[in-house]
Parts: C-alpha cells; sequence; structure tokens
C-alpha cells in the first residue's frame, strides 16, 4: 500500500486544525500578548528579570487573559480547559513569566478556589486573581518531594484557643523551591499533617500570611531565597519554615475535611488515603499546564530550528559550486521530522485531555455534580502519562535544536539557551517525571481501584491479588475509529507499512504484552518465599515503567489518528495523515530492537521500516516550513536573532514551493523563484 506525495498545503489550514476547541483563547492571545516584557532579556541580572517578570503579570492580571478558570461570581469564566490554553500561549514568551503566573493562579488560587468552600472564596479570590494578593503554593519539603502523604511539616489543633500550631519540626520539613515565596508572596497555601484530638487526620491545606504589606515577614516565618538557578531567572524561589505560627481555625481549608471548635474532625471522605488523592486530583490542572507549556517551548525550538535549517549552507555538491542547505541532508532531516512528528502527535494528545479535564471539572465545580471517581482517576493518569512525554521531549528537542543550529544556536540572542535552561527542570516539577510513570502504571495494574495514585505496597500479596485479572486495552476518545481500523488488519505478516491499522496494532500488542508481563513477573514474586515486599516490586520496576510508557505512547498515536480523522481540508488531511505515519513508524523503529525480540518484526520487515521512515522524510522535507508556520507562532514572539537575519528566506520558500509543485506535476507559474534562482552562498 502506498500513498501519494502531499500536496502544497495552507499553513492557515492547518493553524485552524491545531488551535481545536479553545481557538478563540489562541487568537485572542496571538494578538493581543504583545509587550517587551514578556520576552526574554538576554544577560539579564536575576534581580531585574524578577522586577519584569512582576510587571509582566501585573499586566496580564490587569487584561483578565489569565483568570478565565476562575467563578464567574467573581469574574472569571468557569473554563478551566481556556485557562490551560491560555498558559499554553502564554509559554511561548518568557517561561518565567508562564511560572509565576501558574503558581499565582493556577497553584496558589486553584488550592483556594478548589479545596476552599465559600467563605475563603469571599474573602480572598478577588485579590488573588487582581494579583493585590500574591501567593504560594507551599507542598515540597527539602526531604519530601514526590512522597506527598509523608511530608513532615506539621498543624495541630488547639480548642482552647480555636487556632492550628503550624510547626516546621526540622530542616528537611521546610518547604522548598516555593516560587512567589523569596520576593513577592504576602499568603500561602500551606500543606502539612492535621492533628487534632491527638489524632493525625492526614496531609491537609491552610492559608497562611508570610508577609505584610511592607513585605516584612510575619513573625515565626522564615523565609530565605533558594539562590542561583540554571533557568527561570524570573521566578523568586524560596524556603519556608514556621516556628510554632498560630493560623485561626476559619483558614482551614475544608471543602474535603472539617474541624469543629472542640476538635472534632469529620469528612466526607472517611479513608484518609482517599481522601487525599480526591484533594490532590483536583489540582491536575497544574500538571496539564506544565505539559502544554513544555509543548510550547518545543513548537518555539524547531521553529527556530527548521528556519535556521532552510537557509543555512554547507558543502557543495559535487560538481556544483552553490553549498547545500542543511535541511536537505538526510541527517538533518531525521534529527527534525521525527521531532516535529511527536510534537504533533503530542499537540493532539493534549488537545483530548484538556478538553476531558475541562468537562470532568466543569461538572463537579460548575454544575455541582458528584466526582466521577473512575472518570477522575483515568484523567489524573492521562495528566501525569501526557507531562512526562511531553516534558521529557521538550528536554530532548530543544538539546537537539540547539545543536542543529551549530554555533548560533548556543548564543543567547537566538533563544535556545534559554529554553533549554527555563524547561529543564519541567521533568522533575509538577511530579518528578519516573515517579509518575509509576503512577501510570499503577492504574493499569489496578484499574483506577482504590488508591490507585498511593505508589506504597506495590509488593504486598494484596495488592498483587487486587490488580486486574485480564488486562484491557483502556479506550481513549477514537476507540470506534481506532477499533475498525485494527479490526480490517489482515492477518498476514507483510501488510504494508503505511496500514494504519497495522502500526495501531504494533503499538497495542506492545502495550498489552508489556503489562501482562509486568503483571506476572509481580505474581510470581508475591509468592517467592523469603522475598522482601519492597523487593517484590523492585525487581520488576524497569518492566513497570517500560508498560506505562507504551501505554503513553499508544494513547499519543491514537490522539494523533483521531486528529487526522476530524481534518476537513483534504489536502492538509494528507499531510498530517503522511507525519502521522511518520510518527508511527519513527517511535517503532525506535524501539525496533523490542519488536525484533518479540517476534513481530523479521530482520527483513525491520530494514524495510528504516527504508520507509527514509522516504517519509523525502516526501515531507518541502513541507518542513509549511509544518512550523502551521503553529502560527507570531514573529514578535520569538526574539531570536538568528530569524531576523534570515539571508535568502524568501527565495528558500520559493525553491520549496516550486519543489512541491514539480513533485505533483504542476509547472512553476512565470516568474516564480527556482531553486536554481537562489544567489550561491544565500
Amino acid at each position: 500500500m502506498t500513498k501519494s506525495l502531499p500536496a502544497p498545503v495552507d499553513p492557515a489550514a492547518i493553524r485552524e486544525v491545531l488551535d481545536g476547541r479553545w481557538a478563540h483563547v489562541r487568537r485572542d492571545a496571538r494578538a493581543n500578548l504583545d509587550d517587551p516584557d514578556f520576552l526574554p532579556v538576554y544577560g539579564e541580572t536575576t534581580a531585574d528579570a524578577r522586577e519584569r517578570v512582576t510587571r509582566a503579570t501585573r499586566t496580564l492580571a490587569e487584561s483578565g487573559r489569565v483568570l478565565l478558570g476562575f467563578p464567574k461570581e467573581y469574574g472569571g469564566q468557569d473554563d478551566s480547559g481556556g485557562s490551560v490554553t491560555s498558559i499554553e500561549m502564554l509559554a511561548f514568551n518568557d517561561l518565567s513569566i508562564m511560572v509565576k503566573t501558574g503558581v499565582q493562579w493556577g497553584l496558589f488560587g486553584g488550592a483556594l478556589q478548589l479545596l476552599g468552600t465559600r467563605r475563603h472564596h469571599d474573602a480572598y479570590l478577588r485579590d488573588v486573581m487582581s494579583f493585590d494578593l500574591p501567593g504560594c503554593f507551599a507542598m515540597t519539603e527539602t526531604g519530601h518531594g514526590s512522597d506527598v502523604q509523608q511530608l513532615r511539616t506539621t498543624c495541630a489543633y488547639d480548642p482552647a484557643t480555636q487556632t492550628f500550631d503550624l510547626h516546621t519540626p526540622h530542616q528537611a520539613a521546610r518547604k522548598d523551591y516555593i516560587g512567589n515565596a523569596a520576593k513577592d508572596g504576602r499568603m500561602a497555601v500551606v500543606f502539612a499533617q492535621l492533628v487534632s484530638q491527638g489524632t493525625n487526620h492526614g496531609v491537609h491545606a491552610w492559608l497562611v500570611p508570610i508577609r505584610d504589606e511592607q513585605g516584612t515577614a510575619l513573625p515565626g516565618v522564615t523565609i530565605e531565597d533558594d539562590g542561583p538557578k540554571a533557568g527561570l531567572l524570573g521566578v523568586d524561589n524560596g524556603r519556608l519554615s514556621f516556628d510554632h505560627v498560630s493560623v485561626p481555625r476559619d483558614m482551614l481549608l475544608d471543602r474535603y475535611g472539617q474541624v469543629a471548635a472542640d476538635g472534632t474532625y469529620t469528612s466526607s471522605i472517611e479513608n484518609e488515603t482517599r481522601r487525599f488523592f480526591t484533594m490532590l486530583g483536583t489540582l491536575v490542572r497544574g500538571r496539564v499546564s506544565v505539559g502544554g507549556a513544555a509543548g510550547s517551548a518545543t513548537k518555539l525550538a524547531l521553529d527556530i530550528a527548521v528556519r535556521y535549517g532552510e537557509v543555512r549552507r554547507q558543502f557543495a555538491a559535487p560538481g556544483e559550486e552553490r553549498e547545500i542547505v542543511i535541511n536537505d541532508y538526510l541527517v538533518h532531516q531525521r534529527k527534525l521530522l521525527p521531532a516535529l512528528a511527536k510534537t504533533y502527535a503530542l499537540h493532539f494528545a493534549q488537545g483530548e485531555l484538556v478538553s476531558t479535564m475541562h468537562d470532568v471539572q466543569t461538572a463537579v465545580h460548575v454544575h455541582g455534580q458528584e466526582i466521577d471517581e473512575q472518570a477522575q482517576r483515568e484523567l489524573e493518569s492521562r495528566a501525569a502519562g501526557l507531562k512526562v512525554a511531553q516534558t521529557a521531549h521538550a528536554t530532548q528537542t530543544i538539546q537537539m535544536c540547539r545543536e542543529a543550529c551549530g554555533g548560533a544556536g548556543y548564543l543567547q540572542e537566538n533563544r535556545l539557551p534559554h529554553l533549554k535552561a527555563d524547561t529543564d527542570v519541567f521533568t522533575t516539577f509538577e511530579g518528578d517525571n519516573t515517579v509518575l510513570l509509576q503512577l501510570v502504571a499503577k492504574g493499569l495494574l489496578t484499574g483506577y481501584r482504590d488508591n490507585f495514585g498511593s505508589l506504597d505496597g506495590w509488593g504486598r500479596v494484596s495488592f498483587v491479588a487486587d490488580m486486574v485479572r485480564e488486562t484491557v486495552l483502556e479506550r481513549t476518545a477514537a476507540r470506534a475509529l481506532i477499533a475498525r481500523l485494527v479490526d480490517a488488519v489482515p492477518g498476514v505478516d507483510d501488510v504494508p507499512m503505511l496500514d494504519r491499522g497495522w502500526q495501531l496494532k504494533m503499538f497495542e500488542f506492545r502495550e498489552k504484552h508489556s503489562l501482562e508481563g509486568a503483571t506476572r513477573r509481580l505474581r510470581k514474586n508475591s509468592t517467592t518465599e523469603g522475598m522482601a515486599p519492597f523487593d517484590m516490586f523492585n525487581d520488576v520496576q524497569d518492566h513497570v515503567l517500560k508498560s506505562a510508557q507504551t501505554h503513553i505512547e499508544r494513547i499519543v498515536l491514537e490522539a494523533f489518528v483521531a486528529g487526522v480523522d476530524r481534518t476537513e481540508d483534504p489536502a492538509t488531511r494528507h499531510l498530517l495523515d503522511t507525519l502521522c505515519d511518520l510518527y508511527a513508524l519513527s517511535t517503532l523503529e525506535a524501539d525496533k530492537a523490542w519488536f525484533l525480540e518479540h517476534g513481530q518484526l523479521t530482520p527483513a520487515r525491520a530494514k524495510t521500516l528504516t527504508a520507509t521512515v527514509n522516504q517519509l522524510l523525502k516526501e515531507l522535507r518541502p513541507h518542513l516550513i509549511t509544518l512550523v508556520d502551521g503553529f502560527a507562532i507570531p514573529e514578535s514572539w520569538k526574539a531570536a536573532a538568528i530569524l531576523a537575519e534570515e539571508p535568502g528566506r524568501q527565495e528558500a520558500m520559493a525553491a520549496r514551493d516550486a519543489e512541491l509543485r514539480a513533485q505533483n506535476g504542476e509547472s512553476t507559474p512565470e516568474g516564480t523563484a527556482t531553486a536554481v534562482d537562489v544567489p550561491p552562498g544565500q
């Protein structure tokens, strides 16, 4: 089975597909997020960066563009999906601004909104939204980051004074890496162990003032600056410690757990672990936003590298004087195009995730419906998995783009070093990627039952016995389309590699086999006499993580397939269909050894796989600029000198269009430049 070559495509048609459900938010951002404070300043001091980013945050507050997720009665729009989309668009600018606004309105404001009740909203929400009350989200401790359930900060209730005593018992319990803490924050949402009537009721959150209006730390509160970081200079990360700070009873954010005046504790969720993960599950928007922001940074890096590769020349072809543009080299195409294909795939997966998150949260927080625990857990798992995929892809791709631009890519003025430094922490904040993979795997193994988010007890026999009896692939939004494509695949070994059903079937087989293998090994370990509970899981951790990775890659492919299916313009659909082929086959090629090892590829088929990828690269090469044009990143947002100085850009684009026409049997219009018209050395 072969497919015809893609025809020329209007980038505006791609943009229309990519803009998706919240296209109006994206259009508004492109039209209005145009302020010098929003762009990185190269060589800026930390102090200057913090001042500029704080100014920019105030500007955004005044515009109202970062308040979409808040309730309408307080000036928001009850639009959590629009809120995440606005953060994605903001991330094309200085990522310090994205992080600071995410702390203020996503984490601090989001916790106040979703964990608090009406009295908290009435008292503080408007000031948080206007940035008149800058705040922090104080969860992570120096000694406990991923294992939030074991935080050491305590908040003990005293019925005699009707106050809580908030205390940091030792250095490892100080709140660390807290955005807005070092400079701007005046209040913090502090997570600590709630103790009342001698009983620990687990982790809860309180609103705690940390500075007065003059910026002075309040009694009992110690504030330190975290000091120089690798990136995100404009974010004032700091440390908070509390020495028996008195917190009024009504400052407990008590949507899920209440303390009466006499110290009696009540909750609508009796199980402590379930209650804890329900509370954290409401804050999933932050994790979704980080993944989306990583995607934006990746798109910007690819935009810069692709455009530079279209005009940068190296070495002359034999018998020719003119040097060759580096995008024409296969090795360069192998760097850029698979990364571009994966970026598109992740964009479609992010779009599905944001829609699901919006619908789940709107049902609960706007329409007052009961939480659908199964839907909530699947949402948390999908958010965790895509956050891993997008941040890891950003780290790898931005480094590749830096190298693809050579020495120019190393200069700060060309943006890539900034992107590299600012996104590096994305793989470990809002959830360490390795820990999140384990969370995804546990959800798959248990069918999202009970406390799937807890990472303890992996090795217990009771946990193993509770695992799914039969591996069933989690369904995605495109389940009917996917099933139809997979069922149409003939049961033969020589199915063409461009058959979409065959590609999907390979991804499904790998996931199912990996998950079943991890299950078998866990069960075997649970019956091995003398094996310690920790070793029962630790012995198969690599296999468990492989299961999670294959699951994520499968749902990302399915999202891309569904995105292509929704595309109405024929030329755009054809181009995206070819790009989807490249994502699928380059992903299979990267794991070729596994498929060979498990009998799903013969050596001959493995060679055909590589040859097919190379052929797809040739077909997509003329569309490189079109594909990054489809991201519709405004020129004023890019802040890369390398683009302002592009020599021969118009000639290169004309040559590309001529090549496309020639491939499709069309003549070149009179007066149009062709490849031979491009001046030597340009």
